[in-house]
Order: structure tokens, then sequence, then C-alpha cells
């Protein structure tokens, strides 16, 4: 760690145990770069073609679409095996080769939306420590703020008052010139 972000440390985060994340952060805040960026690109950049497949299946997968459709399906099969094909009925009434599709197919679909939640895990954990790092730069930048604010006003103040210094120590020469006398004290 270089001396300045050692100083930036001891001065805005005293308590805090400093990590690779928190010693980018007061680098950037040293370098004036913004710690930023667009994770959306970064991930997608980095996804993976059965990646994508699995995040497309779970996306449609969980819609409402697909709910109403497939209910749709069931009903359709439902209706064909029992009213239209009564007595030739490709998968009569237990409909043991739905069951077998739907097994089949709820053994494929479970997986791979699994692997699409826990790639959206590794991504809101990517997320968190992404705001962590901003929120931690933003809270710098307003102590540094705060500190060129404090800076600005003690000057002001100090001018001030050598300004005021200067204008008693005029006031009290201009009185001796004039020979004015003070209140309370006759002529």
């Amino acid at each position: 760690m270089n001396k300045t972000v050692e100083e930036l440390a001891s001065r805005w985060l005293p308590e805090a145990k400093l990590g690779e994340a928190e010693q980018r952060v007061l680098q950037s805040a040293l370098d004036r770069q913004p710690v930023a960026r667009d994770l959306n690109r970064h991930m997608a950049d980095k996804a993976g073609v059965g990646e994508r497949l699995a995040d497309a299946i779970a996306r449609v997968g969980g819609s409402w679409g697909f709910i109403l459709s497939f209910l749709a399906f069931l009903v359709l099969w439902a209706l064909v095996n029992v009213w239209l094909l009564a007595a030739d009925a490709f998968d009569p009434y237990p409909f043991i080769f739905l069951n077998l599709v739907l097994s089949m197919l709820a053994a494929i679909q479970a997986p791979v939306i699994m692997m699409s939640q826990n790639r959206q895990a590794a991504r809101d954990r990517t997320d968190a420590a992404h705001d962590y790092e901003v929120n931690l730069k933003a809270e710098i930048e307003i102590m540094a703020l705060h500190e060129k604010m404090d800076a600005l006003r003690h000057r002001e103040i100090v001018a001030v008052h050598a300004e005021v210094i200067a204008m008693s120590e005029r006031l009290a020469r201009l009185e001796a010139s004039l020979d004015v006398p003070r209140p309370g004290n006759p002529a």
C-alpha cells in the first residue's frame, strides 16, 4: 500500500480493516477516477452459451405466458385423450405418458433453472460488492469535501479576524489623531 493511501485510510477510515476493495476505492479517490462500472455489460460479456441458454430457459419457464400456455396444453391433452379419442386414446385417463413427459421435463428444467439462479446469486454478490465500493467512494468524497469546506471556512475566519484587527488599529489611530474623547471620559 502506498503512503498516500495509508494517509487517507488513517484519516477517513481509521477503524476499518483495509481489504482489496477499500484500497482500490482509496486509490481511485486519490487518482480522481470513478469506481462505478456497467456490471450488466461485464456479466453479459463473461457469460458463455450455456449460461445464456440457462437464463433464457429460466426467463421463459418462470413467466405467466409459459404457465398459461402449459395449462392450456394440459387441458388440451386431457380433452383429446378423454373425449375425442375416447376408445383409441394414445394416453388413457391416468395419463401415464403425460406423467412421464412432465417428469422428464421437470428433471431437465429444474437443474437448468438452478444454474440460472446460481448465476443470479453470483451476480447479486458482485452487485453488492460494487455497491459497497461506490458507496464507500461517495462517503470518502463527501468527507474530502467537508475537509475542503472546513479549510476554506477556517481561512475565511482567519482573514476576517485579521481584517477586524487591522480595522480596530486604524480606528484607534484615527481616534487618536482626532483627539475624540471616549464616552465616559470628560474632556
